[in-house]
Parts: structure tokens; C-alpha cells; sequence
């Protein structure tokens, strides 16, 4: 070694959290969750808001990045995460930035009810919900989310709309509830989707931040178990099939809910 490598100076562009505890992710092989659960710890560091957030994890795997996290987390039971989270931001005088981290079935379906009352209220919080299309945790039910034709375990011979119903519009259907300050729907299948789904991540907690009403965000998630397929088909099938049903893009963006 001679001495101009020894006096090289290194600068750390790029490298693990000082928020994430070198722990093993409890995810499956391939898993979306955790590029989810990254991107909302990114966004939390670089809005410089993660040492006052506290993360509120629905019942399933979408939640289970944050079980490796050195911020503040709670679970609760199977739906009312909306409330839990509105309850914490009250019960901290508004100086948390409160949000929760929810699966499809989670949020959509058990948690639905929650979901509607803490829009129409304009909570000061930030919902995350991961959609993978099916129950993932459970076995790889229907849900919701559930595309038409997609092979499910309760739906093996694909999901018919005339008879288990339709795919649900989160964002769409959220935008136009007047307590939403911000509603959008990104990706991780692909790495621009990650970075355009960041930014979305920013925009939702910044409404948050300056108090504004209800910011939500829907993440598309890969779930190469359940889906029965490698991990990189999973991430090709999301781009061919997820987005044509749920296209990616922001359904509202406002300042304020009293106009």
C-alpha cells in the first residue's frame, strides 16, 4: 500500500439509517413491503421530522419493516389505525407526526369505516397503505384490492366482478372527500417508480407538517409468494397488470379544505 491510498479521503454518500437496527427483515423472499417501509423512512430523514414521528402498524405484513426501526411504533388491532394515530396526535398537543403503516385488507376492507371517518374529519395525520392484492399474511385471500381474473385462494378460479364484486380506487375515491389534503398512488416496481413514489411521500407528510388534513398514499407491493411467481416476474406482473388497473399519479393536491 503506498502512501496516496493511504491518505485517500472517503465521504459516505450512501449506506444504512442510523434509524434502522441491523436486525433481519421478518418479510418473505422478495417482498415489496420493505422498499415501501424504506421509502417512508427516507422521506421522514430528509423532511428532518423523523426523531418526533411515531408509526401506527396495522394488523399484516405491510407494517413489518418498522419492527427494525429505532423510531416510535405501535400495533394495533385489525382496522382502526386512522384513529389510533388521530388519538396519539391529540394526545401529544399536535408535535407528533403520526402516521400508519396498512395493508390492503387492513385499510380498505376491516379498517374501511376508520378510513372514511378520519378523511371526512380531516385528520392531521398520514395513512400508508400497501397494496399487494390479496391478504398476504393470511394465505393469499381476496381482496379488495384483488384484480379481476387474479387467482387467489379463495378466488381459485379467478376473481369474477359479477359475483366477489370490483377492484377498489383507494386514492380516486378519497380525493374527492373534502377533509383530504393529499391523495396519490406510486410504486416500487421499478426504480423511478421508487423515486417518484418518495417525493409523493414527502408531499403527503408535508400536508401533515403544515396542518393542512389528511394525506394519503397508496404504495403498490410486490408478493411473489402468494402471487406464486419469482420475484422478478412479480415486479414485471405489477408494471403489466397492477398499474393498467391502478395507474400511478397524484388524484389531489390542496392547500387547504376550506375553500
Amino acid at each position: 500500500m503506498n502512501e496516496k491510498s493511504v491518505s485517500l479521503k472517503k465521504e459516505k454518500i450512501y449506506g444504512p439509517s442510523d434509524y434502522t437496527l441491523n436486525l433481519p427483515l421478518p418479510s418473505c423472499p422478495g417482498c415489496g413491503s420493505p422498499l415501501a417501509g424504506k421509502i417512508v423512512m427516507e422521506a421522514l430523514e430528509e423532511l428532518g421530522i423523523i426523531e418526533k414521528a411515531v408509526c401506527v402498524i396495522g394488523v399484516g405484513c405491510a407494517g413489518m419493516k418498522f419492527f427494525t426501526t429505532k423510531i416510535d411504533w405501535t400495533l394495533c388491532s385489525h382496522g382502526p389505525s386512522p384513529s389510533v394515530a388521530n388519538g396519539i396526535k391529540h394526545g401529544n398537543y399536535d408535535d407528533a407526526i403520526v402516521f400508519t403503516i396498512q395493508g390492503d385488507g387492513d385499510c380498505a376492507a376491516i379498517g374501511a369505516g376508520y378510513l372514511i371517518n378520519s378523511a371526512a374529519r380531516g385528520d392531521k395525520i398520514t395513512i400508508f397503505m400497501l397494496n399487494n392484492t390479496n391478504y398476504g399474511t393470511t394465505g393469499g385471500q381476496m381482496a379488495p384490492t384483488t384484480l379481476i381474473d387474479q387467482v387467489t385462494t379463495t378466488t381459485p378460479q379467478g376473481r369474477d366482478g359479477i359475483t366477489h364484486g370490483y377492484p377498489l380506487h383507494v386514492p380516486e375515491m378519497l380525493a374527492t372527500i373534502r377533509g383530504v389534503a393529499y391523495s396519490a398512488r406510486g410504486s416500487v416496481h421499478n426504480f423511478a417508480s421508487y423515486q417518484r413514489t418518495k417525493k409523493y411521500a414527502k408531499l403527503a407528510l408535508q400536508k401533515q407538517i403544515n396542518g393542512v388534513g389528511l394525506g394519503f398514499l397508496e404504495i403498490l407491493t410486490s408478493c411473489p409468494v402468494n402471487w406464486r411467481m419469482e420475484p422478478s416476474k412479480a415486479m414485471k406482473w405489477i408494471e403489466r397488470r397492477v398499474v393498467a388497473e391502478y395507474p400511478l399519479g397524484e388524484f389531489k393536491n390542496v392547500d387547504s379544505t376550506t375553500d
